[in-house]
């Protein structure tokens, strides 16, 4: 099991510990709910040191992103990030990633934990264009500092004006004292915020000073279990869950990041996929009746029949009612349709809704 550089700060600071990709990650301080809600109205950070990070360079590194990518990333400019995804080759997703742009020829890709040796494997197996490849990822720590009020609490860190960053963008600065620092508008929770890319010699001193700095505004740790409920009111995809290697970016909602203005790994296959139709589609539900959804449990029709699973479920803090995404027959997947979620062996109802579920 590995530690992040934080590791001990969570373990003083009483947060329960969980293994999750490998890591000894905080799942939780003082409770799920109250994190979720200081994080959609305040300001909370997350330690999310275990994510992975590759550095492409090179006159080709955009050639190779391109081609591994179903997103078109000749559209990024330095100082640019875009959400994309690999294509496994069957028609399936390796990964979900953020794609940074750094200049014409250096770009910072942030992956999942969990599939950190995968991706490595599957971008150096398809580069064949002499590209500069490094693993950065057991230097880097990742802190994501955010809500509505993470640029105000923040601000008196550094001289990068973060009020004016706008969504997926990322400057290098001086940030709590501590010099070339990735700064990047980017979050998993909907509510605003950014996540700050540094070493991990450096993560505790920043750590420390974002704390100092955002006391007055009731800044507080945020652990795991909080940064799921958040990003599934939001409706965002969790790798291993909603996403995996059996599913395709389209069937998963995602066909707004896959572009057929270029050739990529699949881009014939997801091509025809798109003309013919998708057999299943992710979708959204609310519970009608009480009950909370869980992971894997099976979606009935009104006649009892199975046309699905569950991929995530939760209770909203939020909106305090159960809420969740899966995957269901595409002659299901219409809005509005009244659909049951098996729980303890019995179908409780739930009705198709448009994402987000939290709107704010």
């Amino acid at each position: 099991m590995k530690n992040t550089a934080l590791t001990s700060k969570h373990i003083l600071l009483g947060a329960k510990m969980v293994p999750f990709a490998g890591y000894n990650m905080p799942v939780q301080y003082e409770g799920v709910n109250a994190e979720h809600e200081t994080v959609r109205n305040g300001v909370g950070v997350f330690d999310v040191s275990h994510m992975g990070e590759f550095l492409l360079s090179g006159p080709n590194a955009l050639s190779l992103i391109q081609k591994i990518s179903t997103n078109d990333a000749s559209v990024l400019f330095d100082g640019k990030a875009q959400y994309s995804c690999m294509p496994n080759g069957k028609g399936g997703i390796i990964d979900d990633l953020i794609i940074y742009r750094i200049d014409a020829e250096n770009y910072f890709l942030v992956v999942n934990a969990s599939n950190i040796e995968k991706d490595w494997n599957w971008i150096s197996e398809h580069n064949d264009l002499g590209v500069n490849m490094k693993n950065l990822s057991d230097e880097y720590s990742l802190l994501a500092i955010q809500g509505p009020k993470a640029a105000e609490s923040m601000q008196s860190l550094t001289d990068v004006v973060l009020s004016e960053m706008t969504y997926y963008t990322f400057k290098f600065g001086k940030f709590a004292g501590i010099d070339n620092v990735m700064i990047s508008a980017t979050g998993y929770t909907g509510s605003g915020g950014f996540e700050i890319y540094v070493k991990n010699e450096d993560v505790e001193l920043l750590w420390d000073r974002v704390f100092e700095a955002g006391k007055n505004w009731g800044i507080k740790p945020i652990g795991l279990a909080a940064r799921d409920t958040l990003r599934l009111e939001m409706g965002f995809c969790l790798y291993g869950n909603d996403i995996d290697d059996s599913t395709s970016p389209l069937e998963a909602g995602l066909g707004w990041i896959t572009k057929f203005t270029k050739e990529f790994v699949d881009s014939t296959y997801l091509q025809r996929q798109k003309e013919n139709g998708v057999s299943r589609k992710l979708v959204a539900f609310e519970m009608i009746e009480r009950g909370i959804p869980r992971h894997d449990y099976r979606i009935l029709d009104r006649r009892g029949s199975v046309i699905g699973k569950v991929t995530s479920g939760t209770m909203s803090p939020s909106m305090k009612i159960g809420i969740g995404l899966g995957y269901v027959t595409v002659e299901h997947a219409t809005l509005d349709n009244e659909l049951y979620i098996e729980i303890r062996e019995k179908g409780v109802k739930s009705k198709l809704v448009k994402l987000p579920f939290y709107k704010k």
